[in-house]
């Protein structure tokens, strides 16, 4: 037998992709699930990229190999994106890099920056992939933080306290899934300043910035930023294209230059006909944006009426397509109330422990079902028999 590599010991299969085959089954055995678990829009994207993808099937050397870092119409779109969304200025020729999908630039951004042995700062809780690739590339996860305590802010004081001197890479997600916080402009110049001072990397994982927000942040409205950080960005989220594969990385030329070393190593390039759609999803007009928000906040308004059913307690504040709430007092644990709620109601909601120690006593609702889907589980959980 053929032994996997003893780099797999330090990983296991994504939770989400071992739940759902669950959940799958479960649906195949005639019971009728609602999936409130995973943040996969349901939403189509905006009709003209749709449409655009159509008609550059047909064009000439679409169908070719294309460059490593994006065909120039592309980066430039991205870049004109970000001026509009942020107010930040970027060279399309050097600062920014397509990807096929955020996620393939977690695992890119790593292989280009961290030996083994290296340490890696990650929220706690936070995105399991954070952790997952750094383990994969040799590197040793150290997280940081974040609870009601200090309402889901970054403590600088007890992260300057961690011993940082193998410190080579901080994962920063704001706006944070799966709280939905946002960080303060005064801690983010917190963290650029401890990144300077211990000579790490600070990327910023960026993909719900537009959704149930009123302002777009990025990391890089905050001085000093563009020499120590980099930032993901992602149609996946905010343009209801998360099977296109479609993403970018932001950053001085230096630290993108080193990226594409991985990048030009794994892939050809992505399919010209998506990238040129893509140009059509970056130019799309704010009142799309807005038009799908409005749906976001009425399956808001209706998850946290479910989640009053349930009896739990949603904090405050909240972006993205998430809804982070504690579970009701009394309760075991998060893991055994979403187990309940699966296997006696038929619904599905992660519990906060899969994004790590901090999730402890939470749970997580998406809002990527209609808003009847949510009535139907205030049905199912109230429905005295």
């Amino acid at each position: 037998m053929i032994t996997p590599a003893d780099r797999l010991k330090t990983v296991e299969e994504y939770y989400f992709s071992r739940k759902l085959k669950e959940v799958r089954q479960m649906i195949a055995e005639g019971k009728p699930v609602i999936n409130l678990g995973i943040g996969n829009p349901d939403l189509p994207p905006p009709p003209a990229v749709v449409e655009r993808l159509q008609s550059a099937l047909a064009e000439e050397g679409v169908h070719g190999y294309q460059p490593y870092q994006g065909i120039a119409e592309l980066r430039e779109a991205m870049v004109a994106w970000m001026y509009r969304m942020y107010g930040t200025q970027w060279e399309a020729a050097t600062q920014v890099l397509p990807l096929m999908g955020s996620k393939e630039g977690i695992f890119h951004i790593s292989m280009a920056f961290l030996n083994p042995g290296d340490v890696v700062l990650m929220p706690d809780p936070g995105y399991p992939t954070y952790a997952a690739v750094s383990r994969l590339v040799g590197a040793e996860a150290m997280t940081y933080p974040l609870g009601a305590e200090n309402d889901w802010q970054i403590d600088l004081a007890a992260l300057s306290a961690l011993p940082l001197d193998r410190v080579k890479l901080m994962w920063l997600n704001t706006p944070h899934m799966p709280t939905g916080q946002v960080q303060q402009e005064e801690t983010l110049r917190g963290l650029i300043a401890l990144a300077q001072q211990h000579n790490f990397l600070i990327v910023n994982d960026n993909p719900y910035s537009l959704i149930l927000s009123e302002e777009p942040k990025s990391i890089f409205q905050v001085p000093g930023a563009k020499d120590i950080c980099l930032e993901l960005n992602s149609l996946s989220k905010s343009h209801h294209m998360p099977g296109w594969r479609v993403g970018w990385l932001t950053g001085n030329e230096h630290l993108l230059s080193t990226v594409l070393q991985v990048k030009s190593n794994q892939d050809s390039g992505m399919f010209k006909a998506v990238q040129l759609a893509a140009v059509e999803a970056l130019n799309t007009p704010m009142e799309w944006h807005a038009s799908q928000n409005q749906v976001y906040a009425g399956r808001k308004a209706a998850a946290l009426r479910l989640l009053d059913a349930l009896g739990c307690t949603p904090i405050p504040n909240q972006q993205g397509m998430f809804v982070w709430a504690k579970v009701p007092e009394g309760e075991e644990s998060a893991e055994a109330f979403a187990d309940r709620l699966l296997y006696t109601h038929h619904v599905f909601m992660p519990p906060g422990t899969i994004f790590g120690e901090g999730g402890k006593g939470y749970i997580r609702v998406s809002l990527c079902v209609p808003e009847g889907n949510y009535e139907e589980v205030i049905s199912r959980v109230t429905k005295r028999t």
